[in-house]
């Protein structure tokens, strides 16, 4: 056997043998099932995993803004005219969050920790100062005050008396600063001498800055990927008592910082919201990409906001039937102290065109109003993410109040804000990495098939200049035996005279001649 031949023999053994290696690894998954097992073992919420560091203390930066509706009708709107209202805002600051007292609990089947955020004020990318800027606005503690007191003769009466003293209207006109931080608000001063457990001070992020919201227990995701980051209690109850069935006051998904890897665009993804006081679902919306990083972008859909007849599973979120609202809305006074605050999306985005067309000043955009996020799919990680939601307060005529009697029940807007974040650089490079990994890893054996083809090309080349090497060789010797045959037909020897044969010097001589036709 030629060298030739056995480098055929051994091109066409390896190729073989890569193309059925290859092809059995593609058809059987078993790289990526290797990839994904170590995925759903690295990202786990315990001590020394890929993302625990990074779920305690978040390095992106994250930014609230918030936008304030500025009336600018009380006077006409409380003789029965239509509200008018003008957007002031963003007023921007800067959140730093992170995870408080982490410990590990059930055998790092949990860990229990507290949220801490802070706020610092960004002047840079705010439109004023809001220790300055003022807003005039509903007066939110006294219709807390009108609402908690209505249908008592004797307490309506009373609370009539301490708003005249106090002089506080329906509406009021504050700093930026102290509807957010707080101010002692001089009707709720006077409630407190006599209910010492009423707050003297109110503002819309009043103790919210420097604190957190409870005690959180979430899964670590060691027995079951699915539950990685998944809220099991929140301040110790694992349902909530606030609405009206069990389905309302379940603690569904996440807090909203964290999602499970290998995400699938055909599941929901669920969060519990403590300012809403409920858990709301997101659906797949698109593809999107940031920094590179491919992600799916999921949406809360408008059902999640859904009146009872269009959607009968909110059912439950109706205060009382007879408190059922439209699309588009969530009264939220179960856990505002019976306050009549109403959330909804900014601008009523995904709301009845009715709440929009009460208010003037109201224009729903999707661009601007719409909350998602972004996630990558494979590690889960968020790579954007914008949170937005509407304060609203929930006016009507209440008996024994007479400033109320020309008011029409109206869903009225104080302020929205947007929680944004964007993936920072240092962590998109290392979600790249990450990426590339998994990808060479899981396309390990589409490599293995690869070598096999381009071998099975060496293979078939070698093969195609061997046969033709062959012919070549077979050529040659069928032309060097005609030619032979040819010589010997046309040639003869004979000798040229008997002298010359005789001749003693020169000895015989033979003469090269044409053989004669017969």
């Amino acid at each position: 056997m030629t060298r030739r031949s056995c480098a055929i023999y051994a091109v066409g053994i390896i190729c073989a043998s890569l193309l059925f290696v290859g092809i059995g690894l593609v058809v059987s998954q078993g790289f990526r099932t290797l990839m994904h097992n170590r995925l759903k073992k690295e990202i786990v919420l315990v001590e020394g995993s890929r993302v625990f560091e990074s779920w305690k203390t978040p390095p992106p930066p994250v930014y609230m803004e918030y936008f304030f509706f500025n009336v600018t009708n009380v006077d006409a709107f409380l003789e029965g005219a239509k509200p008018e209202v003008k957007q002031v805002g963003p007023y921007t600051y800067r959140e730093y969050r992170y995870k408080d007292n982490v410990s590990m609990v059930e055998n790092n089947r949990m860990v229990s920790a507290y949220n801490i955020k802070s706020f610092v004020f960004l002047r840079e990318k705010s439109v004023g100062d809001p220790a300055v800027d003022n807003i005039t606005t509903v007066n939110i503690p006294a219709w807390a005050v009108m609402n908690k007191v209505k249908g008592s003769f004797w307490k309506t009466s009373m609370a009539s008396m301490l708003m005249t003293s106090s002089r506080s209207g329906l509406f009021t006109t504050r700093t930026v600063d102290e509807l957010l931080w707080g101010y002692e608000d001089p009707l709720l001063a006077r409630v407190a001498t006599s209910s010492p457990e009423v707050e003297k001070v109110f503002g819309l992020m009043y103790k919210k800055n420097g604190t957190n919201n409870g005690e959180f227990i979430y899964h670590t995701g060691v027995q079951n990927y699915m539950d990685y980051g998944r809220v099991e209690t929140w301040q110790g109850q694992s349902q909530l008592t606030f609405w009206a069935s069990n389905q309302s006051n379940s603690i569904n998904g996440s807090d909203g910082s964290a999602f499970h890897p290998l995400l699938n665009k055909n599941e929901r993804i669920y969060i519990f919201t403590p300012d809403l006081c409920r858990s709301i679902h997101m659906e797949f919306e698109k593809d999107v990409e940031v920094k590179g990083i491919p992600a799916y972008r999921f949406t809360p859909p408008r059902s999640v906001f859904a009146s009872k007849e269009e959607n009968p599973a909110n059912e439950g979120f109706c205060v009382t039937p007879q408190e059922c609202l439209g699309t588009g809305l969530l009264k939220v006074s179960p856990c505002r102290k019976g306050a009549p605050v109403v959330a909804s999306f900014p601008h009523f985005y995904l709301g009845d065109a009715k709440y929009v067309a009460a208010i003037k000043g109201m224009s729903p955009q999707r661009q601007h109003h719409q909350t998602f996020l972004d996630l990558n799919p494979t590690t889960g990680v968020i790579v954007r993410a914008n949170k937005r939601a509407q304060i609203n307060i929930l006016l009507s005529r209440i008996s024994g109040f007479p400033k109320t009697r020309t008011l029409n029940e109206t869903i009225f807007p104080v302020m929205f804000l947007n929680e944004s974040v964007v993936i920072d650089d240092a962590s998109a490079a290392r979600v790249h990495k990450l990426l590339l990994i998994v990808t060479l890893v899981s396309n390990f054996p589409l490599i293995i098939v690869g070598l096999g083809a381009i071998l099975l090309a060496v293979l078939i080349i070698l093969l195609v200049r061997a046969r033709k090497q062959k012919k070549e060789v077979k050529r040659t010797v069928f032309t060097k035996a005609l030619y032979a045959t040819s010589t010997e037909e046309d040639t003869s020897y004979s000798r040229v005279s008997d002298k010359e044969k005789e001749d003693p010097q020169n000895g015989t001589y033979i003469g090269l001649s044409p053989k004669d036709d017969p």
